[in-house]
């Protein structure tokens, strides 16, 4: 399977400056998909002065993509236990941590996922994991109507989220939703034609985000990431939406998910980071050409103190 397929890397250049590495260090890729960072991180480690690359993904498809490389370790698992596993594998410190928060190519692609809408026989599945009890076709057809009104507002930003959740609630009383297509019709009435793609996208992220409680395990990456990290050790994130944008700023300027700084007596920060860049690193036009995906990609860049 290869990477150009399964997926493209976003701001790789930017990405490998941000991690500031060294080919003694030992890194972390937190969300491995098709190895595009992993393999560009790996070139510049050497194995005779100790460097070393984690790459973390619970998807097991991502496992046809790992290296055979005795510098990298393969983790198949969710980032959110990176504390765990690196207490597994002895490692006191690292020097940088990558996560980039989109979804693969390979999974939009891969019509028994039910991660995109342009597949309507696709199940309502968009586990992450497998594993995982819950689908997307689950929380449809059991969740109450207020909580699917907040699950499309606040991880979709879907603005006619009532109506929408009454809709929802209304078409499962006939018969269960099961695919795609099911809730396509569900919906259509409420989808504008003129922003059709839109706003599918947003109800699609919104039941992705909330399947594999995705907000959740970033609270808890951006926590481990922090415990993991040597004093100097970078974190780099991308980010495609706003929420999670803002819990990544918050938490690299004040070590808080609520963007609460806090002071010492003297008034000095207490914050146990440093951002690098006070704007987001975002793509230029060539690489918007090159991988669309790339058009709402944020990067965000701070340093353990």
């Amino acid at each position: 399977m290869s990477e150009t397929v399964y997926h493209i890397p976003a701001l790789l250049p930017q990405c490998l400056d941000a991690l500031d590495i060294h080919p003694g260090g030992v890194y972390v890729d937190c969300t491995f998909g098709g190895g595009g960072h992993s393999r560009a991180i790996l070139e510049r480690l050497d194995a005779a002065q100790g460097g070393h690359l984690y790459g973390f993904d619970q998807d097991r498809d991502a496992l046809a993509n790992a290296p055979r490389d005795p510098r990298f370790t393969m983790v198949l698992s969710n980032f959110r236990y990176l504390v765990n596993f690196m207490r597994y594998y002895n490692v006191e410190s690292v020097d940088g941590v990558l996560a980039d928060l989109g979804v693969s190519f390979h999974h939009f692609d891969d019509a028994g996922r039910g991660f995109s809408f342009r597949w309507p026989e696709g199940p309502l599945d968009m586990r992450m994991n497998r594993n995982a009890r819950r689908t997307a076709a689950d929380i449809l057809n059991t969740a109450s109507e207020e909580e699917l009104t907040r699950i499309l507002r606040l991880y979709g930003e879907v603005q006619n989220a009532p109506r929408m959740a009454r809709t929802i609630v209304a078409a499962r009383a006939k018969a269960p939703l099961a695919t795609a297509g099911d809730l396509l019709e569900a919906i259509a009435p409420l989808i504008s034609p003129r922003k059709e793609k839109k706003e599918l996208a947003q109800v699609f992220q919104a039941l992705r985000i909330c399947v594999n409680d995705e907000i959740a395990a970033l609270r808890e990456l951006l926590a481990a990431a922090l415990t993991v990290l040597r004093p100097g050790g970078r974190l780099a994130v991308i980010t495609y939406h706003s929420l999670e944008d803002r819990l990544v700023k918050n938490f690299m300027k004040t070590g808080n998910m609520d963007g609460r700084a806090e002071q010492d007596f003297y008034g000095r920060s207490l914050a146990p980071m440093r951002m690098l860049t006070s704007k987001a690193i975002v793509a230029d036009e060539a690489e918007v050409e090159r991988n669309p995906r790339s058009r709402s990609a944020k990067l965000r860049v701070a340093v353990k103190l």
